[in-house]
């Protein structure tokens, strides 16, 4: 059975065809499609803005679409920067402006109060129009300065109590082992095996 997840990143595509590594299920990518033009995400949620690249990579290419849609929610600011997370400090996507912005707005929150998660919502979406929604979070703090040099994103300032260290500080199987995103994946395989035997 072949299937696409709906991304660029070759990281992404890597640890979803790790997990599916016993399934014989071929993983495409976005990168396999041409004219894929980017979806404007522009839900409310990252349900929503998962829905919509699933749906758009079952329109072009007729097989089962995965895709995700994942940020940061900061409890002391209501939940922000959450599906705007990648531009959080406007446009061009950058990591360190949004760093910065994240600092200088938590700047007067106390350590107690600084507390974050990393959120992933995962669509299945297939040919027949069916959907399956599947989630991960990871809970955490943030720093008050940058620590770690791996990772991207928010993942130098987010503290993993659990590991004692931020996200930007963990090995990558540590991180994948762990991520909200690992966790939507393998939430998904029993969906995929399904499928497959449907198919």
């Amino acid at each position: 059975m072949k299937i696409i997840l709906a991304t660029q990143n070759q990281g992404k595509l890597r640890e979803l065809q790790d997990l599916l590594a016993d399934e014989t299920i071929e993983v495409l990518s976005l990168n396999d499609i041409e004219d894929w033009e980017d979806v404007e995400e522009n839900g409310e949620t990252f349900a929503e803005n998962a829905a919509l690249k699933a749906r758009e990579a079952v329109k072009k290419t007729g097989l089962i679409a995965l895709a995700d849609d994942s940020g940061l929610e900061v409890d002391a600011l209501n939940g922000a920067p959450g599906v705007y997370s990648a531009r959080f400090a406007g446009e061009p996507k950058n990591d360190e402006r949004n760093n910065d912005k994240l600092l200088q707005l938590l700047e007067i929150v106390p350590e107690d109060k600084r507390q974050a998660r990393f959120r992933c919502a995962l669509v299945v979406a297939t040919p027949a129009g069916e959907e399956y929604l599947t989630e991960g979070t990871v809970e955490g703090q943030i720093l008050t300065e940058r620590r770690g040099s791996a990772g991207f994103g928010y993942d130098p300032l987010f503290f993993v109590p659990e590991y004692a260290r931020t996200m930007a500080e963990l090995t990558l199987a540590e991180k994948n082992k762990l991520s909200h995103r690992a966790q939507a994946f393998r939430q998904a395989i029993p969906i995929l095996q399904g499928l497959k035997r449907q198919s």
